[in-house]
């Protein structure tokens, strides 16, 4: 056989398992981005995932976190054994229906701060018909101005407002958060002065979920 050949054959089964493996990640990436809907372990949750599932069909998320975002925000609230989660950016309510699954578990209580009187309006309509306003309290106004009135300790916090506004939430909130809190913010990819705080501060370790459009996790070190 001749070397020409030889290279000819080297790189068709190089293309080979590029294909394979390309072919295995696409299916990976599937699997990822679209699991099973969440299962309803009772009647208040079952109540929860109708109001989301109404909410996306009728278009009223506006520029809220994905259903699989969503789902992650369950997550580390509930394995945190969150009493206390602050939100910057309710919107209307999308996100905090996914942490009100968690607090449902956990005996805890929603604080969300929204700049936008029609969105804050809708976010309180939506908690109501999921049955979670007990749990909720809207704050309207600049929630730069209106986190002063907050007190430690605050298990998790959720950034998803203004991102060049990122750094001064995180120095307000960050005193506030108990050691071994979260604060995760969305749309990381769009906050890169967040991201060099977050990523330098040694009170913090920070990891990036690049599903969505990027959450950032940082726990404050115990």
């Amino acid at each position: 056989m001749t070397p020409k050949r030889i290279t000819i054959g080297v790189v068709l089964i190089l293309v080979a398992i590029g294909i394979a493996i390309f072919a295995d990640l696409d299916e990976w990436l599937l699997f990822r981005r679209s699991p099973a809907d969440p299962a309803p372990r009772n009647a208040a949750e079952k109540k929860v995932l109708s109001v989301l599932d109404k909410m996306e069909s009728a278009g009223k998320t506006y520029l809220s976190v994905g259903s699989v975002e969503g789902r992650m925000l369950r997550l580390l609230t509930e394995a945190a054994d969150a009493k206390h989660v602050v939100e910057i950016g309710t919107s209307t309510g999308y996100s905090g229906l996914w942490f009100c699954m968690a607090l449902q578990s956990t005996g805890g209580r929603l604080t969300t701060f929204e700049i936008d009187h029609e969105r804050a309006e809708l976010a309180k309509d939506h908690f109501r018909m999921a049955g979670v306003e007990q749990l909720t309290m809207v704050v309207e106004g600049d929630a730069h101005q209106n986190i002063a009135r907050l007190a430690a300790p605050i298990d998790v916090v959720f950034l998803d407002a203004d991102k060049e506004g990122y750094v001064d939430y995180l120095r307000k909130l960050l005193p506030l958060v108990r050691p071994g809190g979260l604060i995760l913010a969305d749309n990381v990819d769009s906050a890169p002065e967040y991201v060099k705080e977050v990523s330098e501060n040694p009170e913090l370790e920070t990891l990036y979920y690049s599903d969505g459009e990027g959450l950032g996790i940082s726990l404050k070190k115990r």
